[in-house]
């Protein structure tokens, strides 16, 4: 049965976010907290992780599109049984933890900023 993801709310009144980098493709087999997209907020570029593990049936969003709070982003019909991809073994921490490697995602721009000043 598929299932679509929206764009959650990140908190702190922010209700749009930029698409980054869409970081899997239409096919791809997930596992549940796999990196699925990266979007940018006024505040901080964020990676939002997947809710759910699937195959990705469809891609509704590119990169530099700006979408709201609720906005469908990826649709995913449910994957065989143990199916799991490489992109599922590194985030193998569980959800609470998911906003830590986003948080951690702005220290190269940060980097390139001292670089470039």
């Amino acid at each position: 049965m598929p299932r679509s993801f929206v764009l959650p709310d990140l908190g702190e009144g922010l209700t749009e976010a930029e698409i980054v980098t869409v970081l899997v493709g239409e096919g791809d087999t997930i596992a549940e907290d796999a990196p699925l997209l990266e979007v940018e907020t006024d505040k901080a570029t964020v990676e939002i992780p997947s809710p759910f593990g699937g195959r990705v049936a469809r891609i509704h969003v590119r990169p530099g599109q700006t979408v709201h709070v609720g906005d469908v982003l990826v649709t995913f019909d449910d994957a065989p049984a143990g199916a799991a991809t490489p992109q599922a073994a590194a985030p193998a921490s569980g959800a609470a933890p998911a906003r830590s490697p986003a948080s951690a995602r702005p220290a190269p721009e940060a980097v390139a900023s001292r670089a470039s000043g």
